[in-house]
């Protein structure tokens, strides 16, 4: 087979063009010799790795879809997807950390920051000098995190006042920079909900505790608290009372980064599964000459690449909706269908790797363990598996 004519053999298989076949690679190799040995200390000691995003920062991995003037790569949020794919396959909890860092935060500070603000934290960011996050969810309120927010801001001269928690914030113990959302008219309800950008030593802001997790271990997450936290007008967002535009622009893509991490998942544990399937002897013969065993990969393999079409098919729709159109319609439903599937496919891929490994799967300290211990946060992060369901129904319904 030609190489011209096995490339586009390949992007008929992956649905990539051959420059996104050669940026995948690149990140691949990339995570493989830079994020991969740290991910065992990581879900050891719940460790985090100080040097690392610095390193991704230089690399140019963060910011990609930053333009050049900031410093970031200039490229698309499909081009996001396939790093994030990336480094997830070989160290998922780096993974998490990058997504809340690139996604959740810094592109939600692209699409509704004013140019200032930009320029003030987007280059920290794209060179990995500052660490991002965001800050949503609270004690009591997950599902329903904008109906249910209960921390407040006040203006009080040149500053707003915030006063409250926040919960399960991906990146929160270590972050310089974050995305967080308040109610600055409470009779207003979820209209009434502004986004700020905290800075770490803001006086009145705390990290309250580090979060132990049963998986993601090394991703650091966090309860932050507010208390008379005093921020800056300058670092009002998107204007006040109209945190739910900026909350609804980000959405979506969550959503639709939440899928890159399952699929990178996915594809470790099925190629771990198959190398110990070959390795790994039973009456004199490898497991993977016994057809139950064989039927397991078929069925790890199939489920992969639909998790593959998939995950690329709502990215690239995610991709060219524009700063309105998130939180409804096509791209609401997709994007929910989206994870829902590649979720849960990802919960049998991993079910069926463990048990091919048998019982080495299930010591903790073996990879596929680390890789199954993770999946159940990917069926309720960014919107339970119920949710995803409800906005899914809410939308066909709706039409």
């Amino acid at each position: 087979m030609s190489e011209q004519h096995g490339g586009s053999v390949l992007q008929a298989f992956t649905g990539l063009s051959s420059e996104e076949i050669e940026i995948l690679a690149m990140a691949d190799r990339f995570a493989q010799k830079e994020v991969y040995p740290l991910a065992q200390r990581m879900d050891d000691e719940e460790w985090w790795p100080t040097d690392i995003f610095p390193k991704i920062g230089q690399t140019g991995y963060f910011g990609v879809t930053a333009p050049t003037a900031l410093g970031g790569a200039g490229m698309d949020l499909f081009t996001s997807g396939l790093i994030l794919q990336a480094i997830s396959r070989w160290n998922h909890a780096l993974g998490l950390a990058w997504v809340a860092h690139e996604n959740l935060c810094l592109h939600n500070i692209l699409r509704n920051a004013n140019a200032e603000q930009q320029q003030r934290f987007v280059p920290g960011m794209c060179k990995g000098e500052l660490i991002g996050a965001l800050g949503l969810t609270e004690p009591g309120a997950g599902s329903d995190a904008l109906g249910s927010m209960r921390t407040t801001a006040r203006r009080e001269g040149g500053h707003y006042v915030l006063n409250g928690s926040k919960l399960y914030i991906t990146n929160g113990p270590i972050a310089d920079v974050l995305l967080v959302y308040a109610k600055t008219d409470k009779d207003r309800g979820a209209q009434g909900i502004s986004a700020f950008i905290v800075e770490k030593d803001f006086p009145g802001f705390k990290v309250a505790q580090k979060l132990n997790k049963m998986g993601f271990r090394g991703s650091q997450t966090g309860e932050l608290v507010f208390e008379d936290c005093r921020v800056p007008v300058e670092n009002l967002v998107g204007g006040e009372n109209r945190g739910v535009k900026v909350v609804m622009s980000g959405l979506d893509l969550e959503r639709a980064m939440i899928s890159p991490i399952c699929l990178g998942i996915a594809e470790r544990a099925f190629a771990l599964a198959l190398d110990y399937a070959r390795q790994r002897k039973q009456f004199g013969r490898p497991i993977s000459d016994f057809q139950m065993v064989q039927a397991k990969l078929a069925d790890m393999y199939t489920r992969v690449e639909s998790m593959r079409l998939f995950t690329y098919q709502v990215l690239r729709a995610a991709t060219v909706i524009g700063e309105d159109g998130g939180g409804r319609g096509e791209i609401h439903k997709l994007t929910a269908a989206g994870v829902l599937y590649v979720a849960e496919t990802m919960n049998q891929v991993l079910n069926d790797a463990v048990q091919v490994h048998g019982g080495s799967g299930y010591i903790w300290e073996s990879e596929i363990n680390r890789l199954y211990r993770s999946i159940k946060l990917l069926e309720i992060g960014a919107g339970t598996s119920e949710v995803r369901k409800m906005i899914i129904a809410k939308e066909l319904l709706a039409s």
